[in-house]
Parts: structure tokens; sequence; C-alpha cells
């Protein structure tokens, strides 16, 4: 084959890549099945692609041109979804806030992506008096709520009106969205995702979870997430249903599960934590729902045993990824969660990688280590993002020959399961030993009276660092530094158990994504260090 010809197939590949493609899948093979239901609200597919032609329409009408940011501060509804179609349906780019920040931080992502437009429902309606004159850029707001808008704001039916444009088909490596890191890290990054960076992992999240047309999936995990993205875009892409609860409250999600008959469902650990532990539990049919995926933060053993025990006809498979790689690297099929029989220890793992990407584990020097030795695991695929939104040196740190960098430390074994064993920052230094937090918090976290824990390193004048856990004990029960200490001896090596331990009574702090804020929790025993490391 002739290069010419090479590039162009190359080329007619990519463009097929368009999210609003996998709407249009919908419709035909399901019009007048339901998509979306969000309350008393029921849509079948014809309805759902009318309304998000037509917002596509006002938003044109509003001025927003293709490559324009488009910004949603809301908590979960069915408008967000249309919007999540209607925005690349006229090339535009899609901006999901975090619900959880503060007002500062809504402003500098506002201001960082020069959205040009802001739909706000009324949950999120406080931050508007302190936005005022604060986000020049943004020529109008939208108001997402069912209640009446503000003086002067148009709401979201007002857009219904509108004459549908033509599909621009953005596709390929057109930018569909600005997805904004946890800030875990640091200052929050705009990452870059383009439209074949979505649609493969759809792809992947449809061959690996098994979406199909049955499918009946809820949205409780924050819509502003992609983990959450990743789900819409396949579950849409198979022609399946969405039903939405505005935030994971473990009563709603359970009576949805029930009057919706869901099929699937996505949680982080803390959710499944509060969901098998409710005292109501136990009062709803959910015998429908047949697949729960996690991921976002380790899934504690004494969690994930009583999800087995309380919910056996589910099947639970761990998803590991992050936001660079849209964010789905592995999944672990769920025969492998189990505690006996042939495949007992695989549940530890979180899989193997998807079918668009490939993973490696490397040393510091970004070489490749054997197998069962921990480094730090680099990713390459069509899965990967663009960069950083006008950060050019962040992404050069981390994007290097097509591969991503992750800072994530892990190990793979010789048939490519992947264990994580920490975050690299969260990794602990104590008199030269490496610790791993998440190898301590598992082992923790089987102690009965234990609801929640973290593990983090504070300085030491002998060690350098010592292990360090925080502990939210269960309503009534007392624990002391003692028993915990002692029963980690019993579960891990010696050099890995706490030194010291705090008891709190609120519960740990939490990212948008649902994973423990350390930074936060590190923070008063460093002060006055120079640096986090000791």
């Amino acid at each position: 084959m002739n290069p010419l010809a090479a590039r162009t197939i190359a080329t007619l590949a990519l463009l097929m890549f368009s999210l609003t493609q996998g709407l249009r899948r919908a419709v035909q093979t399901k019009p007048d099945s339901a998509s979306t239901i969000f309350g008393t609200r029921h849509r079948t597919w014809r309805q759902t692609i009318e309304r998000v032609g037509c917002v596509a329409g006002a938003l044109s009408a509003l001025g927003v041109r293709r490559g324009e940011r488009v910004a949603i501060l809301s908590l979960n509804n069915d408008r967000y979804f249309e919007l999540m179609y209607a925005i690349p349906w006229i090339g535009a780019v899609l901006v999901p806030i975090n619900t959880r920040l503060a007002t500062p931080e809504i402003e500098y992502i506002l201001s960082d992506s020069g959205a040009s437009l802001l739909f706000i429902d009324a949950a999120m309606a406080h931050h508007l008096t302190a936005l005022r004159d604060k986000m020049p850029a943004v020529r109008e707001s939208v108001w997402l709520d069912d209640i009446a808008s503000p003086d002067g704001m148009l709401h979201y039916e007002d857009l219904t009106a509108y004459e549908a444009p033509e599909d621009v088909f953005a596709s390929g490596d057109d930018l569909a969205g600005l997805f904004y890191t946890g800030g875990t890290t640091g200052r929050s990054k705009g990452v870059m995702l383009t439209h074949t960076n979505l649609v493969i992992n759809a792809m992947n999240a449809v061959a690996g979870i098994g979406f199909n047309s049955d499918t009946a999936y809820i949205h409780s995990g924050p819509m502003f997430h992609l983990a959450d993205g990743a789900s819409t875009f396949g579950v849409t892409m198979a022609g399946g249903r969405h039903a939405f609860v505005h935030r994971f409250d473990p009563v709603d999600v359970l009576q949805t599960i029930q009057s919706e008959k869901i099929t699937h469902a996505q949680f982080v650990p803390t959710m499944v934590n509060m969901l098998i532990n409710h005292p109501r539990f136990g009062e709803f049919d959910i015998s429908t729902l047949s697949f729960i995926l996690y991921g976002a933060s380790p899934m504690p053993d004494g969690v994930l045993r009583k999800a087995m025990q309380v919910m056996p006809h589910v099947r639970l498979m761990h998803a590991y990824g992050m936001t660079e790689a849209s964010p789905i690297v592995t999944l672990l099929d769920p025969r492998y969660t189990t505690l006996s029989g042939p495949f007992a220890g695989r549940h530890k793992s979180c899989g193997q990688v998807a079918l668009g990407c490939e993973a490696k584990v490397v040393d510091a020097n970004r070489k490749e280590v054997a197998r069962g030795t921990a480094g730090e695991l680099a990713i390459r695929g069509t899965n990967i993002m663009k960069g950083y939104w006008n950060k050019p040196a962040e992404t050069a740190a981390v994007l290097e020959d097509g591969w991503y960098y992750s800072g994530d430390g892990a190990i793979m074994d010789d048939e490519g399961f992947v264990f994580i064993v920490d975050r690299l920052k969260d990794m602990i230094i104590s008199g030269g030993e490496n610790i791993y937090s998440a190898e301590v918090e598992n082992a923790l976290s089987l102690i009965e009276g234990v609801a929640e824990v973290a593990v983090i390193g504070v300085p030491d004048e002998q060690w350098g660092e010592r292990v360090h856990a925080i502990i939210v004990p269960k309503p009534g029960v007392t624990l002391t530094a003692e028993q915990v200490i002692e029963h980690c001896h019993e579960q891990i090596a010696g050099y890995k158990c706490p030194k010291s331990v705090d008891f709190r009574d609120k519960p740990l702090p939490l990212s948008g994504a649902g994973k423990v804020l350390k930074r936060d929790l590190r923070e008063p025993y460093w002060k006055g260090f120079t640096k986090a490391v000791n």
C-alpha cells in the first residue's frame, strides 16, 4: 500500500470516532425505547435526539462556535446528559466542573478554560453571586433546574424551542472535552480529550463491561467525573437506558434500582461501603442489579467480602484508570473477584489492560522492569490525552514517545495482571524501606469496628518517616491504638504496621471522584517542613 493510501485510510478511520455517532446509533436501533429516566421524566431515544439537536441550535444562536468551551456546574440530571451530546453536535468543547469545589477554584477553571457559556443548577447557584464580575469570558449563564430561573437568566427548556442545525460531525482528533483533574497532586489541570479518546474508551467499556441494549445504568456517581462519562457514552452507544439521581444517597440509589430495574452501576469503594452497611439495605428488591463496576481507590478486603456476601447475584469488576487515559486502563474480569478457588488472590489486582491500550511498568529511568517488580505504570494507546490545556511543561513531563507516565506505583505479573501498590507520592519510606499505604489500609479495613481508614507518612526523627493511621470508627465502637497496631501485626510485616494512630469522628475528606484527600490529612503533620518527605 502506498503512503498516501495508508494516510487516507488512517484519516477515514479517525473520522469515524465521533461522540454523536453513538447517539445516532441508539436512535437508529432503539428509536422508541427508553433513553433517560429522571424523577417523573421518561424519554425515548427519538425524543432525546430531537432535544439534543434543538439545544445545539440554541447554543449556535447564543454565539458558541466550533472549538469554544461550554461549562456545566450541576448535580446529575437528564439535561446534563443532553448537553454532553448537544455541545459536541456543534463542535464545541465540554467542560464539566466538580460540584465540590470552592468558588475560587471554579473561578480558576472558568478562567483557565475560557468557557463562554455556563450551565448551572439551583444547588450550585450560591456561587453566582461570588463569581459576579469574575468570569469575563462567560457571555451567558443558563439555568438547568426545574424551578423558574433567576431574573434575566435563560432557562434550559427555553433552548429546546430552537431549530436543530446539521451535526458538524466533530470527530477524530477534534477536542471534545476539558476534564479538570481532581487536585489531589496540586492545582487542577485541564485534560484535553478528543473524540477518538472518548469513543475508544466507550468501546472498551462496551466490550469489557458488557453494555448492551438491555442495560439499565444508574448515574449515582457525579457526572462531572469521567468515570461516569465512560459509561455515559458506552451505554448510549449500546442503546441501553440511563437513570439519574441528583447525587449518591444510599436510599435514593436503592429505590431507583428497585423502581427502574437497574442492571448496571458504578460505585467507588466509599459508596459500596455506605450502601451495604445502610440500615435499610435489606428493604429493597435489587434483584435486577447484575453488575457493579468499582474503582477510583483501592477496595478494602473487608468491604469487598461483605459486598460479595450480601449481593451474591452481582458480578463485581474492578476498573483502574485516570482522566488522562479517558479513563479506562485495566479491567478485572468478575470471575477473579473471588476469595476461594483457583482464582483466589486475583481480586487484589485491578485486572488486565483494556483492549484499546497497552501498559508497562518502568523504573526511575523509564526503562521497563522485570515482571513482579514494582515501578511506575506507563500507558500507551488511542485513549491517551492530547495533553494538559495551556500547560506544555506539565504535558512534556508525563508524555514521552506516545507513553503516558501515570505516577502510580504498580506491579505486573506474568499474565499481565496489574497490581496498583500506591500513588507514588503516597509511598512511605521508613528506615530505607518502601511501604505502600494501600497495603496497610487493606489490613486495617479488616478490623470489625473500622468504618474508614487512611494511612500516611509523618515525620519521625529516628526513621525519617513513620507509618501513621487515621481511622474513623463505626458508630458506637471504641477502638484503641494498641488494638489497631496489634491487629496489623497479625496481617502484615512489622515494619509496615502503624507506629501511631489517630481516631476521628467525622468522615475522611474526599475529592469529587471519591478519593481520600491525603494531601489534606498530611498537612498538619508536615507544618514547618520545607518538603513533605523526610
